[in-house]
């Protein structure tokens, strides 16, 4: 261990002292090397746990340098709020919260950047180590007692699991994007494999790999190799990193490995300040306000949020609301952080900005009008109430889908919260994998297009099901969101009609009059035409968030003519949550 004092921007209370490269023992033997950053002053500080495999000693602009840039270019206030040396890929700004009395506990979990051990994302073993992260931390002489968790993404996923675990010296958390579905919210949607993020992100992580003679990325502090002073061979490191993706395709269906990795919600008890992110859309969104509806704190708010995915949590308004929280539940403070809304959610409109917040006190929120729009399969558009002759559509799975688009708004229409598409279907095939997709457009035809974490030009929102996990939870499914177990498969029957419910991940949206909503069924990603002007690995519509995979998706099993049936009963709509006067 080192103890450096570091340049701080002088505002607030206090310096920053750094004790970097610190030792933490796990109870099966093994540690976790951390670094500890706080207050210049003599005294006890609360702490914050935040561990990850991005590297604690990385700097954003090393790792991340398109959001470094897009800070400078498009967020100046973060920068002009601290020196802004200590930013860092999925996390607040750690200056801001050490010069107002916090210790920030950064670790690299097992098998990365400093840390040795087997690199096992998302791991039992990677949660138990967040325990007794916390439970050091709060052992130590600097620190009060107290121990909150912060960050986001990765380091939001994290703490629904340890919170779950009910480390004693655990007063609150504040996960930040960060799902706690590990399944259905991450790496299988609606139980089809999102080969297209899993793979792209493993292959970042193995670069940043405990041992890895290969890493690009230098420490912020030394200048030397992230990955530490030992070298590992080839054969060494193989042996010390889990087989992600293969074991992901080995678990179709929801089994005790993908329950292991997931919280005991009922016992996350401690207060819970949950934000969500409308561009959170394939990863995060979804189980993140999920997470929050389902977790047994009596004491939990939900922000759900747009702009920026990476970069929200660092501005100098969000800072001040993290404090607010941290020092209610971390300093005691009668503050009046409980006058907060439970539930705050930003409607987006048509130019993508922030069109209005909308308070409430629950999820959804209770002014919810839930309003069907019913599928017209002759016309391709919505009905005003359910089609009564039978129709049918049949199209191609590996074509382009059907789209039904409703006539131009005749009125404004608002709308925020889950969705819901009900359908019943056939095929020629044994299974079918389903891809919805939400799109609007302006009165020039001009698609309106939103702002995603991995993707620029994303669609209002999406949905996924592979048909034969159509069973649903009768306990947690609602009107407006099914719930599928994913605990077996239902294969389709020769001329088998059936009826599915497919969650639409939440979305919100300000149309004015003259717009349309467009609803497309397919069954392949949502991807728009190549632009022959684009750059290589230019994203088209759902960003890393797609589903090809050959071992998950053999042409033999989905590949053929898919069937959309409606009328005489079969009542086939969108479920839209419209919030009327809005």
């Amino acid at each position: 261990m080192v103890t450096m004092k570091l340049e701080t921007k002088p505002v607030g209370k206090y310096g920053m002292v750094l004790d970097k490269d610190v030792e933490v023992p796990m109870r099966d033997g093994g540690k976790m090397v951390v670094n500890v950053y706080r207050p210049d002053a003599p005294g006890r500080f609360p702490a914050l746990t935040a561990c990850g495999p991005y590297g604690k000693d990385l700097h954003l602009k090393e790792n991340f340098p398109a959001t470094y840039a897009y800070i400078e270019k498009n967020q100046p206030q973060i920068l002009a709020n601290s020196t802004g040396k200590y930013l860092q890929h999925e996390m607040p700004d750690i200056e801001c919260f050490v010069r107002e009395g916090y210790v920030i506990v950064r670790g690299d979990v097992r098998g990365t950047s400093k840390t040795p051990g087997l690199q096992d994302p998302n791991s039992p073993l990677e949660y138990r180590d967040g325990y007794d992260v916390v439970e050091w931390a709060a052992a130590q002489p600097w620190c009060t007692g107290k121990v909150g968790m912060v960050g986001i993404s990765y380091h939001a996923v994290g703490q629904w699991v340890v919170a779950g675990q009910r480390p004693p010296h655990l007063a609150c958390i504040l996960p930040w994007h960060g799902t706690a579905e590990y399944y259905d919210g991450r790496t299988r949607q609606g139980g089809i494999f999102c080969d297209g993020f899993t793979r792209g992100w493993w292959e970042r992580q193995r670069i940043n790999q405990y041992g890895s003679p290969d890493c690009p990325y230098k420490d912020m502090f030394t200048g030397e190799r992230n990955t530490g002073p030992v070298t590992l061979s080839k054969e060494e490191l193989e042996a010390n990193r889990a087989a992600y993706v293969d074991t992901i395709l080995a678990h179709p269906l929801m089994d005790e490995w993908y329950r292991e990795r997931m919280p005991r919600y009922e016992d996350v008890e401690v207060p819970a300040f949950v934000v969500a992110n409308w561009n959170g859309l394939g990863l995060h969104g979804r189980g993140t306000i999920e997470a929050f509806t389902r977790i047994g704190s009596p004491n939990k708010w939900l922000k759900v949020e747009s702009g920026n995915y990476f970069t929200t949590a660092m501005l100098p308004e969000s800072i001040a609301l993290a404090l607010r929280f941290f020092d209610r539940y971390l300093k005691d403070m009668d503050n009046g952080w409980e006058k907060e809304p439970r539930v705050e959610v930003s409607v987006r409109g048509a130019d993508d900005k922030v069109n209005r917040w909308l308070p409430g006190n629950d999820w959804p929120l209770p002014e919810t009008h839930w309003t069907a729009w019913h599928l017209d399969l002759a016309a391709k558009g919505f009905a005003p109430g359910p089609v009564a002759h039978a129709a049918r559509i049949d199209f191609d799975s590996t074509g382009e889908g059907v789209a039904f688009r409703s006539a131009p708004l005749d009125k404004p229409l608002t709308f925020a919260g889950p969705i819901k598409l009900k359908l019943w279907v056939s095929a020629s095939t044994p299974d079918m994998d389903l891809f919805v997709t939400l799109r609007a457009y302006a009165p020039d035809g001009r698609e309106v297009p939103f702002l995603s974490s991995m993707e620029p030009k994303s669609p209002v929102s999406q949905g996924w099901l592979r048909v034969s996990h159509r069973k649903t939870d009768p306990k947690r499914s609602t009107a407006w969101l099914p719930v599928q177990t994913h605990d077996e498969e239902q294969l389709l029957q020769p001329g088998e009609v059936v009826s599915v419910e497919i969650p639409v991940w939440p979305a919100s949206l300000a149309l004015p009059a003259g717009y349309q909503l467009e609803l497309l069924v397919s069954g392949k990603d949502f991807e728009r035409p190549v632009d022959p002007h684009a750059p290589k690995g230019a994203t088209r519509g759902s960003g890393l968030y797609t589903h090809k995979d050959p071992v998950d998706r053999p042409a033999a099993r989905s590949n053929g003519t898919y069937t959309i049936h409606a009328g005489e009963g079969r009542d086939a709509h969108l479920l839209l949550p419209v919030i009327n006067n809005a």
